[in-house]
């Protein structure tokens, strides 16, 4: 692969994978408590499966190291010119999913520390996102309270799988120290289907099926987040939807704002439309872009949802349908909104603590 940088833009890659594995000598196997020695043994951190499986045999790529800093370095920063790569790790994000909630909890934060031995200890354009079991808030708390001042952390991570939707006052303590932190609440899908069928009707039948409905997740996360008020009770809290696309946004807010007008009643404690709550507290990535056959559709879409300030990047590297920051968008894309798109808008979802970076970064490149 060349290692030249395609264009002077500068790009923010909201969701990268890094992997690992619990019994690797680099992986978690240092980072695991002696207390929990036995129950690792026992097979106590097995994770539910959701029994879909890519025909491929894997997700990822086959042309790319994704399993060391320096591959990705390499093979995706370089290569595209990615200014700043936000980290989601895997299997760290789903760890929550474990049926012991301790051992669910104490993954993430042994998840989190090889996160930033591996990673963000490397390099400043590494940012990383705080793993969290959302099955337990107090764990999830003291984790947020643990890591949150990193200066590379920016966000925390949940699976799209839950026990309960992401409204729901169970997980307002996690919200809570979000805001006060200054962080993101992120959410990843790939997960459905662990708890319970993926879809609320019934099981999908082919990878095929249950990859192409993952969108239900954010649909109904989303509605539930708005309508228990969660962004009334707390106004500085930002969500991410990765790796969702973002066709399917427009008409949930519709619908929102329609039946709000009707049936408001029902939601007492909010007190402006719904589709006003989403565009301002919500951000959504790109991948996987939604590429219908006649362009014009695809920029009336990003209008519908006011992309010039709700969606940001994400390349999805090192999975299979991976988007080229360079390809991924129609040619007719106005350049001020691929501004906003690959920069503008996850810098200023970031920026608390992108601010401090780039003005370190500046004034180093000004010393030499």
């Amino acid at each position: 692969m060349s290692t030249t940088t395609l264009s002077p833009r500068r790009i923010i890659d909201c969701d990268v994978h890094c992997n690992h594995s619990i019994e690797s000598p680099d992986g978690l196997d240092p980072y695991i408590p002696e207390t929990f020695r036995t129950a690792m043994e026992l097979f106590m951190a097995t994770r539910p499966s959701h029994g879909y499986r890519n025909p491929a045999g894997q997700v990822h790529r086959s042309d790319c190291d994704y399993r060391s800093a320096e591959g990705f370095e390499r093979d995706h920063l370089d290569r595209y010119g990615i200014t700043f790569a936000v980290m989601q790790p895997q299997p760290t994000m789903d760890y929550g999913l474990i049926h012991n909630a301790d051992i669910g909890t104490m993954l993430c934060s042994a998840g989190n520390d090889w996160q930033v031995d591996h990673y963000l200890n490397r390099s400043e354009r590494y940012l990383g996102s705080i793993c969290v079991n959302m099955s337990d808030p107090a764990g999830a708390v003291r984790e947020i309270e643990r890591l949150g001042d990193h200066p590379q952390m920016v966000q925390i991570l949940a699976p799209g799988e839950a026990l309960l939707l992401y409204g729901h006052r169970f997980y307002h303590p996690v919200y809570e120290a979000c805001e006060r932190k200054g962080l993101v609440f992120a959410l990843h899908p790939g997960s459905e289907g662990s708890f319970r069928s993926s879809t609320p009707v019934g099981r999908p039948s082919s990878y095929f099926e249950w990859h192409t409905s993952l969108p239900q997740t954010f649909m109904a996360h989303t509605g539930s987040l708005v309508a228990e008020g969660v962004f009334e009770k707390f106004p500085g809290l930002k969500v991410l939807l990765t790796e969702g696309g973002y066709g399917w946004l427009a008409p949930l807010m519709w619908r929102m704002d329609k039946n709000f007008k009707a049936l408001r009643a029902t939601v007492p404690w909010l007190r402006e439309l719904p589709s006003t709550y989403i565009r301002r507290q919500v951000r959504l990535t790109t991948q996987p872009v939604e590429e219908p056959a006649n362009p014009v559709h695809a920029m009336q879409m990003m209008e519908m949802i006011d992309a010039e300030n709700t969606l940001c990047f994400s390349s999805d590297y090192p999975h299979w349908d991976f988007d080229d920051p360079f390809r991924a968008f129609p040619s007719r894309t106005p350049e001020a909104l691929m501004e906003r798109i690959l920069w503008g808008n996850a810098y200023e979802l970031y920026e608390k603590k992108l601010a401090p970076l780039m003005k370190a970064r500046e004034t180093e490149g000004a010393a030499r």
